[in-house]
């Protein structure tokens, strides 16, 4: 669980670390490159009103998930207490223990299972993002004239006029303005042979 509340706040201050580095970025920026253009698709992702969708339906499954794993805990917790509290009388057999082991076990599948659906899921959604982005990018690719097409988060510093981000974020919001999803079942893959 911590590596998607990790994903969804880094996710969320890219936005934020995108506007820090423009204010940062030099008062004469230099040329325009005639048919060099930039693209940054992380921006995309954070400040696209499809890509906010899914950073919103994302902590929502990652909400849902955490209420349904917390009885779990609650209730191993409450066992592994009463056996530590109640000693080896409380368990002369050691049934109970085999039993609360068996039982953290199945729990810990369980979120392992979750976690791995709201991988697949995040990745679905992303994939539908690209996916509607691709034909947007190329349009406006070839609108300005690109010859080349540099990934803004593999340059240091660019002319911000050679930036299509704004303009595929803008037409994107116009093609898809939102994502509406569940969490998806991750498919059980074929043996390879």
């Amino acid at each position: 669980m911590k590596l998607f509340a990790l994903g969804a706040f880094a996710l969320a201050t890219l936005a934020a670390g995108s506007a820090a580095a423009q204010a940062q970025a030099p008062a004469n920026p230099g040329p325009v490159i005639p048919g060099v253009c930039v693209f940054h698709n992380d921006r995309l992702l954070a400040t696209s009103t499809a890509g906010q969708s899914v950073q919103t339906g994302m902590q929502r499954l990652v909400t849902e998930v955490q209420g349904e794993l917390q009885p779990y805990g609650a209730a191993i917790q409450t066992e592994a207490d009463q056996l530590r509290q109640g000693g080896a009388a409380a368990d002369p057999q050691g049934t109970r223990r085999q039993a609360l082991q068996q039982r953290a076990q199945e729990a810990q599948q369980l979120e392992q299972t979750r976690q791995q659906e709201l991988q697949y899921t995040q990745q679905l959604q992303i994939r539908a993002i690209a996916q509607a982005a691709d034909p947007i990018l190329v349009a406006v690719y070839q609108e300005r004239g690109c010859g080349l097409l540099l990934d803004r988060s593999a340059v240091y510093i660019a002319n911000p006029a050679m930036d299509i981000t704004d303009v595929v974020i803008q037409r994107l919001n116009a093609a898809l303005p939102s994502l509406s999803f569940n969490r998806t079942p991750v498919p059980v893959q074929a043996p390879a042979q």
